[in-house]
C-alpha cells in the first residue's frame, strides 16, 4: 500500500519544520539518530506511517524518503547566493548541473560546487572529479555551508590546502 499524496505532504511539511527549528545540517550523526528514533515513536508521525507500511521501514522512510528532500531542497535553495559569493552572473549560461553534491558546469568551463562544511572531503572531491572528467574545465569555484565541521580556524586550513592541492581557484563559507 502506497501512502497517500496529503499524508505524505502533511509529514514532510512536519518533519521539515522539526528539522529548520533544530538546524538539522549542524546535528551530530547521534543527535540525527536520536531524532529520527523519537519520530519513528511518535504517533503523529511513526504512528501514521505504520498505518501504510511494515512498521520496521517507518524509520528509513522518514531518512530517505522525508529527509533527504530536505537537504537537497535546502541546498538547491542557496544557488543565488553561492553566484553571488563566487562572483558569477546569474545569466551565466548553464551547461549541466549536479546532486550529491550540488554542483554547475558553466557553458564557459567554469565548474562549481557546494555542499555543507561536514561533507567537505565529498564536496572537494567531486569539484576534482568532475574537472578531470571534463575536457577545458577549471574548478573555479566550491562553497561550504557551515554545519559545524569547520568552524574552527585550523580545520579550514586544512580544507583550504586540500582544495588548493586539487587545483580549486576559490574557496569560500557560508556562517
Amino acid at each position: 500500500m502506497s501512502i497517500p499524496d496529503d499524508v505524505r505532504d502533511r509529514l514532510r511539511d512536519l518533519i521539515w519544520a522539526h528539522a529548520s527549528e533544530l538546524g538539522w545540517s549542524a546535528l551530530n550523526d547521534a543527535e540525527r539518530a536520536r531524532r529520527y528514533e523519537q519520530w519513528t515513536r511518535d504517533p503523529e508521525i511513526g504512528g501514521t506511517l505504520a498505518h501504510y507500511m511494515d512498521p520496521r521501514k517507518v524509520r528509513v522512510y522518514i531518512k530517505d524518503s522525508l529527509l533527504k528532500p530536505y537537504e537537497r531542497s535546502r541546498l538547491s535553495g542557496t544557488e543565488q547566493e553561492i553566484f553571488g559569493r563566487l562572483g558569477i552572473p546569474a545569466d551565466s549560461a548553464v551547461a549541466a548541473r549536479f546532486i550529491k553534491p550540488h554542483g554547475i558546469a558553466f557553458a564557459d568551463g567554469k565548474i562549481v560546487s557546494w555542499g555543507n562544511s561536514r561533507d567537505w572531503k565529498l564536496v572537494l572531491m567531486a569539484m576534482f572529479e568532475r574537472t578531470a572528467s571534463r575536457r577545458g574545465a577549471s574548478a573555479f569555484g566550491t562553497v561550504l555551508l557551515e554545519s559545524g565541521k569547520t568552524s574552527e580556524t585550523a580545520k579550514r586550513v586544512i580544507v583550504r590546502e586540500a582544495a588548493r592541492r586539487l587545483g580549486i581557484e576559490r574557496l569560500e563559507w557560508i556562517d
